[in-house]
């Protein structure tokens, strides 16, 4: 079993940063696909970013095309955490962010379903005011 704890969320400005962290615990996860999904109100949960275990230290991270180029996912195995740097944020990327965990690998399109995710955690606010 894996547990899995989101912080880092808040109210921002558009133009903002913030940083979310995930925390997992219950059995170590290097290899395990992590991913973050967000979902705002009366909307389906949807994929932001995955990062996929590949070989040794190397990860491979995609990006959703409303994220890319501001959003950058990152991992550090030895605390067991996984972060969600945001920059430039919009308004339209208020929304509660979930991580989540998989030991199953994925690629492109693969990393998107959320059937693929076995592990959730409860989400975080993330707030961005115009």
């Amino acid at each position: 079993q894996v547990q899995l704890v989101e912080s880092g969320g808040g109210l921002v400005q558009a133009g903002g940063s913030l940083r979310l962290s995930c925390a997992a615990s219950g059995r170590t996860f290097s290899s395990y696909t992590m991913g973050w999904f967000r979902q705002a109100p009366g909307k389906e949960r949807e994929f932001v970013a995955s990062i996929v275990w590949i070989r040794a230290n190397t990860y491979y991270a995609d990006y959703a095309d409303s994220v890319k180029g501001r959003f950058t996912g990152s991992r550090d195995n030895a605390k067991n955490t996984v972060y969600l740097q945001m920059n430039s944020l919009k308004p339209e990327d208020t929304a509660v962010y979930y991580c989540a965990a998989t030991p199953s690998s994925c690629y492109g399109n693969g990393c998107l379903d959320l059937k693929l995710y076995d592990y959730w955690g409860q989400g975080t606010q993330v707030t961005v005011s115009s």
